[in-house]
C-alpha cells in the first residue's frame, strides 16, 4: 500500500491497515490487535517507570530531565505540551537506562510517538483501549516508509529516525481525534517534510544527547502536524513524494553525519571530551 492509495480510503487508516495486514480474517486481526495492546502496554510502562526514575544514564548525560519536567511548575500553562514533552523523554531515559522500551520505529527514537499518542490520550482523559487503533495506523505509517527507505540514522541521518516517528506520531493522533485516513496521511507528510536533513550526531556514540531532548521536541512537533490535518490543511507534497524527498536527501548526507559520531554536536569540544571519558582516556570526574 502506497500512501496515496491509503489517502483514498473512506474510512479510518487503521481500518485500510488492518485489512490489508489480514485479508478479512477475523482471528488474525484479533490477533493483531492483542499484539498492539501489548505494545502499547509495554509503552505505559516505560513512561511510567522514566517519570518515576532520576537515576542517571551510563554515561551521566541524561536521567533526571523527564522526572524534572513532569513535576516542574507549568509556567507557561501548556499542560498538553508539558505532558507530551515529559512522556517522550522519559522513554529515551529508559532507553540510555537500558530500561524495557518498544523502538517505535527506533530505540532513538521511541520516545515520540508514546509521547505524543499516550500524552495527547492521558490530558484528554481517554482510556489506552481508544489507542489501540491509532497505533495500527502508526505502525502502518512506519511500514509504508520503511519500503522506500532504510529507518536507521546510519542510512540517512536523524531524519530517517525521527521523521518516520513524527510521522507515525501524527497519523496516530489524528486518528485518535477522528480524522479519517486522507487526513492522517497530510498529517504524516507534514510531519516527515520537517525533518528533512536531521543530522545524526550523538555524543560519544550513546543515543542520548541530542537524542532525548530530540524525540521532546518532535513529539511536540508531531502533535502540531496532527492539528494542522484535522483543521483541514493539506501537504502540498504528496506523503510518498516527501518520503523519496527525505531518502534521497538522507542519502546525500556525508558519513559524518550519519550516526558515526564524526559531526554536529558530537564533535564539539564538550562532546569530544565525553567521548573519551567513556572510552577510559580522560577522568571521570572532569565536566
Amino acid at each position: 500500500m502506497t500512501f496515496d492509495e491509503l489517502a483514498r480510503y473512506g474510512g479510518l487508516a487503521s481500518e485500510a491497515f488492518l485489512a490489508n495486514e489480514t485479508d478479512g480474517d477475523a482471528a488474525a486481526r484479533d490477533a493483531l490487535l492483542d499484539k498492539m495492546r501489548g505494545r502499547l502496554a509495554a509503552m505505559r510502562d516505560s513512561v511510567e517507570r522514566g517519570l518515576r526514575s532520576d537515576a542517571a544514564s551510563r554515561t551521566g548525560m541524561v536521567g533526571w530531565n523527564a522526572k524534572g519536567l513532569n513535576e516542574a511548575d507549568d509556567l507557561l500553562d501548556a499542560p498538553l505540551l508539558k505532558r507530551v514533552q515529559a512522556y517522550a523523554m522519559a522513554v529515551n531515559e529508559e532507553n540510555a537506562r537500558m530500561g524495557r522500551i518498544v523502538a517505535a520505529p527506533t530505540a532513538g527514537s521511541a520516545g515520540t510517538l508514546p509521547g505524543a499518542l499516550l500524552g495527547v490520550g492521558d490530558h484528554l482523559g481517554l482510556n489506552d483501549e481508544a489507542l489501540v487503533l491509532p497505533l495500527v495506523t502508526a505502525a502502518g505509517v512506519g511500514e509504508v516508509i520503511s519500503r522506500t527507505m532504510f529507518i536507521a540514522g546510519a542510512s540517512g541521518g536523524c531524519g530517517a529516525e525521527i521523521g518516520p516517528s513524527a510521522a507515525m506520531a501524527a497519523a496516530a493522533v489524528t486518528e485518535l481525534r477522528g480524522g479519517h485516513a486522507n487526513a492522517a496521511v497530510h498529517a504524516a507528510a507534514l510531519a516527515l517534510m520537517n525533518t528533512i536533513g536531521l543530522v545524526c550526531d550523538p555524543v560519544g556514540g550513546y543515543v542520548e544527547v541530542p537524542c532525548v531532548s530530540r524525540n521532546a521536541f518532535y513529539s511536540v512537533h508531531a502533535v502540531a502536524a496532527a492539528q494542522l490535518a484535522l483543521a483541514g490543511l493539506e501537504s502540498f507534497i504528496p506523503a510518498d513524494e516527501v518520503v523519496g524527498a527525505m531518502a534521497s536527501v538522507g542519502r546525500m548526507l556525508p558519513p559524518e553525519l550519519r550516526e558515526t559520531g564524526e559531526g554536529g554536536v558530537a564533535t564539539t569540544p564538550t562532546g569530544l571530551r565525553i567521548a573519551l571519558q567513556m572510552a577510559g582516556d580522560a577522568p571521570s570526574g572532569e565536566h
